[in-house]
């Protein structure tokens, strides 16, 4: 069974970038769709952004598509979501998640994706 390890959390102050790191296993995300949640305390799980690696398009939460740049490494081992200028709002558990895919545009919706990771906590100070 896949396991999805996320990392790159930490307290960052507002107004800078943070990268998040994803890997599954060291499997290729070459034939999988994946997505980028965050869960904030009494809050329901928030899609970011997915990525359908086997059409190569990329889904943003229109809230925050103006913050982020999802990508992976050359190797197609390890995604990452940059966030620029992070506010104190964007304080949650971030989770990568990763599930089955065909050619249709990934889902931004929790329920698209069969295996998640723990997830990384990000702090934004003000």
């Amino acid at each position: 069974q896949l396991q999805v390890v996320e990392s790159g959390g930490g307290l960052v102050q507002a107004g800078e970038s943070l990268r998040l790191s994803c890997t599954a296993s060291g499997s290729r995300f070459d034939a999988w769709r994946t997505g980028w949640f965050r869960q904030a305390p009494g809050k329901e799980r928030e899609a970011i952004s997915c990525t359908n690696w086997r059409n190569n398009r990329t889904m943003y939460a229109d809230s925050l598509k103006d913050r982020l740049t999802a990508s992976r490494d050359n190797a197609e081992t390890t995604l990452y979501l940059q966030m620029d200028n992070m506010q104190p709002d964007d304080t949650a558990m971030y989770y990568c998640a990763i599930g089955l895919t065909g050619m249709r545009d990934c889902p931004l919706r929790p329920d698209g994706y069969t295996t998640w990771g723990q997830g990384t906590q990000v702090t934004v100070s003000s």
